[in-house]
């Protein structure tokens, strides 16, 4: 069974996507811990992200690290954190989360409530930035 991620990506369910090559996409999560908290996946569907191989393990690195620098040019934060979990959904993914303090990415505290119309904005602004 495809997970939401791959679901996603095959355009099966809608997401507010700020990034895309033929090979990897970026999201919004839409259970944010800051506004601009992205998802960024290899198209493949792989449960573990050291389950990838070597090509697209460095691929989704580069990848996640463009689309932090275009999420930095929209939301005001000190840094873009990075963290990978991979219980949640069994595809390999990588979070970037603008963040201020080490506490702004834990994933214990409550989570944004965001509108469709905020997420979209969001989502347009960091392509915009993008280009």
């Amino acid at each position: 069974m495809p997970s939401i991620f791959t679901k996603i990506v095959n355009r099966e369910i809608p997401a507010h996507i700020v990034a895309e090559t033929t090979e990897f996409l970026a999201f919004l999560d839409i259970n944010p811990l800051a506004a601009g908290h992205t998802l960024v996946i290899p198209k493949k569907e792989v449960d573990y992200l050291f389950d990838l191989d070597d090509e697209t393990y460095t691929g989704l690195c580069i990848f996640a690290k463009i689309v932090a620098k275009g999420i930095e040019k929209v939301i005001q934060c000190e840094r873009i954190g990075v963290t990978v979990i991979g219980l949640e959904v069994p595809h390999a993914h990588i979070h970037l989360i603008p963040i201020n303090g080490v506490n702004d990415m834990n994933f214990s505290k409550p989570k944004l409530k965001m509108g469709q119309e905020e997420l979209a904005a969001i989502a347009t602004s960091i392509r915009e930035a993008l280009k």
